[in-house]
């Protein structure tokens, strides 16, 4: 029981996956050719032809639906292959069938199965003369109309194309010799122009094999008529009439199921190859050109007055006539009413660039800094209505490209009309970085922690410290103020939330034009400084990550002739960016003492307790690189907790967290925590000069637990 019920899941399994479907789509083709061998060479019942006729039909409505839906012929691409096993499918069911009517005719008009009798008659409607001339010139419409047509459209298309690959093939290169498209896009485009003749060439092949198709079907009704008589009279003794009457019918309705199928094949032939590629299906086509009001207009009223003359159908013409004039209206008034609305979009978009002054810079894929304003936060960026966002961040980009020592990248503001109307996003790169909620025409109140009293309002996050914040209206802000809150404008909470993103991402800023630029400045003043340094001992790739590494964790690039010296001394020994970032470091020692000081004659640091310092310290000196070291999820646990408390401890007293250790130590633990989110700045017993005082304030230990888990 057991064995069966693990089948049954494996079973199962298989086909709710993938690889039930990946193999039933590698067999489909191959089945489709035993199928087909298998019509050719067995004989079939009259319900299995019933199956398979009608599989057919659908199988041809099927394509036709394809074909009309479709946006360009592209996007059918197996057509070709398509149309040669429709074909070939079709020609099997014709011999099938053959066989069965040849056979068994003589039994009557169900002999070759209901579908086959159906549509004989229905076609014959009791006069075997007229039905028979109504099947001709179904024949006549597929063989002289469609398929011919079909042939010469795929054959022109396929010459034009193929003549037109020589010249397609020079615009890709001249493109790319231009700087217009990249290496991938033209790639792209070559595949696109192979595929395209590839595509039409082979449809001039796939419109012989319809047209072939048409003429088989003649020829198969013409054998099927002389041979049915023949075999009727001559081996089961019908008399004329009787076999006329028997293989008529059976020699129409085969015709007939094989013939309507055709005809939507070929129909679905001449779609393909007759349309004009655009981005929009044949459907979306003909209605969007064929809705012309005035030819409507024309139509109609040229019905409505034959529609009026003595003698002609007045009902039919009048009542067509009037309702093609009335959709000529409404076709009209829809117009109307979508130009109208295009004119208002064009103002919207002409106040929207007044507003905000937009250039071809603007028009670029990626802003390396961007704000993105919903549209009710664009009075803030007018100054003509006191707004002071532009002006503060003009200040921001200033400060921040002195403190960093090189010139950040332009901000750009835009307005975004898919946010929220007082929503704002800032971006970097490309993507979002941090967002939030103005409340135009209010003020934020930030609790810093320590208020008298609360003040009623929006309640809210600073979205720059997640501080606990109100919205309050403007009259307000003295009594807001007053109890203890710090009260902001909306531009200046903008401005605050971008100077917080934009230093906690500034390695991303230090790209190789500008690590570049600033070797260019240093070299006009001291071009010794750079012979033999960049790029002969060390790549430019390296020397900006060494910029990078000193950015992320909030070093200044102010002293480039301290950080170049130390470079060229130490690129005799080692390449590594990593070390020689720690090399920087030392020499800049005293600089960086000074930022996480705060200029305070004292510093005041965190240390480790030894043994958990040691600990740390075999673990990075047993793995081959910082980036394998990991801790212990209990010792994690306990570690970031630690640490945790002791930040909030000197958040609490408005001090900056300052953790001294090893040097093994320092590179890895302040990784550590940075991933962790956690503010505090790590130095290295190294990098603090000699003749710095420094006050050790706390020492981080981790929490003991006895054996029932309690905290001692």
């Amino acid at each position: 029981m057991d064995f069966a019920l693990n089948i049954l899941t494996s079973f199962r399994h298989f086909i709710t996956s993938g690889s039930a479907i990946s193999l039933a789509t590698s067999l489909a083709i191959p089945a489709a050719v035993l199928m087909v061998i298998a019509l050719l060479v067995l004989p079939l019942p009259a319900f299995m032809l019933d199956i398979f006729f009608t599989f057919n039909i659908i199988l041809a409505l099927l394509i036709i639906m394809v074909a009309i839906n479709t946006s360009s012929p592209m996007d059918f691409s197996s057509f070709p292959m398509v149309i040669l096993f429709a074909t070939v499918l079709r020609l099997g069911l014709n011999v099938a069938s053959t066989r069965v009517v040849l056979l068994e005719g003589h039994q009557g008009g169900d002999a070759a199965g209901k579908v086959i009798e159906a549509f004989g008659q229905f076609v014959i409607g009791g006069n075997y003369a007229v039905g028979f001339i109504v099947f001709a010139i179904l024949m006549i419409i597929n063989f002289i109309v469609i398929t011919k047509g079909a042939g010469r459209i795929s054959e022109v298309i396929a010459r034009f194309t193929l003549d037109a690959l020589p010249g397609k093939q020079m615009a890709i290169d001249a493109d790319l010799n231009a700087g217009v498209i990249d290496q991938e896009t033209a790639k792209q485009r070559r595949e696109q122009v192979a595929q395209e003749s590839d595509f039409f060439g082979s449809m001039d092949g796939a419109s012989k094999f319809v047209r072939g198709d048409a003429v088989a079907a003649i020829l198969i009704l013409l054998i099927n008529l002389v041979g049915g008589l023949t075999i009727g009279m001559l081996q089961h003794d019908l008399s004329f009439d009787e076999a006329t009457r028997a293989y008529i019918l059976l020699t129409i309705g085969d015709g007939l199921v094989a013939t309507i199928p055709a005809l939507v094949l070929s129909l679905a032939t001449a779609i393909i190859v007759a349309r004009v590629t655009t981005d929009e299906s044949a459907p979306e086509q003909a209605t969007k050109q064929l809705g012309n009001p005035l030819a409507f207009g024309l139509a109609g009223g040229t019905l409505t007055i034959l529609g009026l003359i003595p003698g002609m159908p007045n009902a039919v013409f009048l009542s067509l006539g009037l309702s093609a004039i009335g959709l000529a209206y409404s076709l009209k008034r829809v117009g109307a009413k979508k130009l109208e609305q295009e004119a208002r979009d064009e103002i919207v978009q002409e106040t929207s660039k007044e507003v905000l002054d937009l250039d071809w810079d603007d028009a670029s894929q990626v802003d390396v800094i961007g704000i993105e304003l919903g549209y009710g936060l664009i009075p803030l960026i007018d100054e003509s209505h006191d707004g002071k966002l532009l002006q503060r961040t003009k200040g921001i980009r200033k400060k921040l490209s002195s403190d960093f020592g090189f010139l950040l990248p332009t901000i750009r503001i835009r307005d975004n009309l898919d946010s929220a109307p007082n929503n704002y996003k800032i971006v970097l790169n490309g993507s979002s970085r941090g967002s939030g909620q103005i409340e135009m025409g209010k003020e934020l109140a930030i609790n810093p922690g320590q208020v008298l009293e609360e003040v009623d309002g929006i309640k809210t996050q600073d979205p720059a410290f997640s501080l606990e914040a109100v919205w309050i209206d403007e009259g307000d802000k003295e009594y807001a103020q007053a109890v203890g809150y710090t009260v902001v404008d909306p531009s200046t909470v903008i401005a605050t939330h971008l100077n917080s993103i934009l230093r906690a991402n500034a390695d991303e800023f230090m790209t190789f034009d500008i690590a570049q630029e600033m070797l260019d400045r240093i070299g006009e003043q001291s071009p010794k400084m750079l012979e033999e340094l960049i790029p002969e001992q060390l790549p430019l790739s390296s020397f900006v990550k060494i910029l990078q590494n000193l950015l992320a964790e909030g070093v200044p690039l102010r002293d480039m002739r301290t950080l170049l010296e130390t470079v060229s001394e130490g690129v005799a020994n080692t390449k590594d960016p990593e070390a020689l970032t720690a090399m920087v470091r030392i020499r800049l020692g005293r600089l960086i003492v000074q930022e996480a000081s705060q200029e305070q004659a004292t510093l005041e640091v965190l240390t480790l307790d030894p043994g958990l310092e040691q600990l740390l310290s075999d673990l990075v000196r047993s793995a081959t690189s910082i980036d394998e070291v990991a801790l212990e999820p209990n010792l994690s646990e306990s570690f970031f907790s630690a640490i945790s408390q002791s930040i909030k401890q000197l958040e609490e007293a408005e001090k900056e967290a300052v953790l001294v250790v090893s040097p093994i130590l320092r590179p890895w633990l302040a990784k550590l925590l940075r991933r962790a989110s956690q503010e505090v700045r790590v130095l290295s017993y190294r990098e603090v000069p000699d003749d710095q005082s420094i006050k050790i304030i706390q020492t981080i230990e981790l929490e003991e637990k006895s054996e029932n888990g309690v905290e001692e």
